[in-house]
């Protein structure tokens, strides 16, 4: 028992400790009075593990405790403000944060005051990155994020989780549910580019691109690199990572829905991101860094036109897939993957890893899914071809030559 007790102290102050010690190297430069360091946030934990464990003793003294300390918190906050020109609360709040973190420990509650902690360290560290944002962010963006929110907690729970149409392929909630998946994964690579895509190069921005629209990127590094005719392998590797991260986006969306689809693709896949990126390294290491200076991806995935588009398209994918099949069997399905592979993988994919084993068998889903990023990966390399020329399009063919090449011999090898 007497060794719980020095456990829960201990992780007690290391958590004072450093919270305290982040307070104390965030505000050495600063020529305000600080309030706070290292040994007072220790003192502080130390002091509510102590209050919660004196209650237990003496009636009311928790209480009594945390009252005088938030008197001296305020206390401390408004000399701060007297004298000096800091008006900032993020000090006095982690202190009264790191009290009931003590207190939490006493309580046996160590998993969740660890856990809370390494979240306060890190919502504490990230201003300087939250004021880039803050400059990036525009009033659209926010709205955007609030339609997100409402499209996920509000829309979805209302909509029927079961078949609605005679034919028993429209599911409103699991189709809005792909609507959200996509919205919100587009969005968080829309928000990196803003925030990343123009200052820390091509590669960065392929990355995050990938997740919004690996076709976007490619269109909009191919123009690009034929205004510059210059930084070849940067190019091509920025497309070739955007195009790399979208063989992993196809096998994450499949998982959501399907996860023996998923497993079945893994192999072929993985193979083909593991020859991605190998050819994505060497292009890296043989050229200088190219700083880009326009963001590769501009339209908002989460506009209420783009996330009404893509319901739309959701549900045209489901009825074309049934109509087709009941008129030409498996062949009807892969005829639409092609036709959905030849602008988008997502939809298709989606569409596809939902009615596995429903409606079609697990074989063809796969099949469709297959076809779908292959066509699509043909597309992007005419528009490499087209748009940047000759020279970065016989790289982006070789690219696609070994990574597709990989993935289809995979995937042949597992259906001999």
């Amino acid at each position: 028992m007497e060794i719980d007790i020095i456990r829960k102290i201990a992780i007690t102050l290391i958590i004072g400790f450093m919270i305290g010690l982040q307070r104390e190297m965030r505000e050495h430069s600063k020529e305000h009075i600080r309030s706070a360091g290292t040994r007072t946030f220790t003192l502080i934990a130390l002091l509510g593990y102590l209050s919660a464990w004196m209650q237990t003793f003496i009636p009311y003294f928790l209480h009594v405790s945390l009252f005088l300390f938030g008197s001296l918190i305020l206390a401390t906050y408004v000399y701060k403000t007297v004298k000096s020109d800091s008006h900032g609360t993020t000090t006095e709040i982690a202190a009264f944060v790191t009290y009931i973190l003590g207190m939490m420990m006493y309580l046996s509650l160590e998993d969740y005051a660890v856990f809370i902690a390494v979240i306060m360290l890190l919502i504490l560290e990230i201003k300087s990155t939250l004021a880039k944002v803050e400059q990036e962010i525009t009033q659209t963006d926010i709205k955007s994020a609030t339609l997100f929110l409402v499209m996920t907690f509000v829309v979805l729970p209302l909509l029927p989780n079961e078949m609605v149409d005679p034919f028993g392929v429209f599911n409103p909630y699991k189709t809005w549910l792909m609507v959200v998946l996509i919205a919100g994964i587009s969005f968080i690579g829309y928000i990196a580019i803003k925030i990343l895509g123009n200052k820390r190069g091509v590669y960065m921005t392929g990355i995050f691109g990938g997740l919004v629209s690996s076709t976007a990127v490619s269109i909009s590094l191919s123009k690009l690199y034929a205004l510059e005719k210059t930084y070849l392998k940067n190019f091509a590797g920025g497309m070739a990572i955007a195009s790399t991260i979208m063989y992993l986006r196809v096998l994450a969306e499949t998982a959501v829905f399907n996860s023996d689809l998923a497993k079945s693709l893994a192999l072929p896949y993985i193979s083909g991101t593991i020859v991605g990126l190998v050819f994505v390294s060497y292009l890296y290491k043989h050229e200088k860094v190219y700083k880009v200076e326009h963001i590769a991806v501009t339209t908002n995935p989460l506009e209420l036109s783009q996330a009404l588009k893509l319901g739309l398209l959701f549900g045209i994918i489901f009825g074309s897939i049934y109509i087709f099949q009941s008129e030409f069997g498996d062949s009807g399905v892969y005829i639409i993957s092609f036709l959905s592979g030849l602008t988008d993988v997502d939809a298709i994919t989606l569409s596809l890893s939902q009615i596995a084993t429903v409606k079609i068998s697990e074989l063809t889903a796969m099949y469709g899914i297959m076809i779908a990023t292959v066509v699509n990966s043909i597309v992007k390399l005419g528009i490499v071809f087209a748009l940047g020329g000759k020279k970065v399009g016989m790289i982006m063919a070789l690219f696609y030559l070994l990574s597709i090449g990989v993935m289809v011999i995979t995937f042949g090898m597992m259906h001999i």
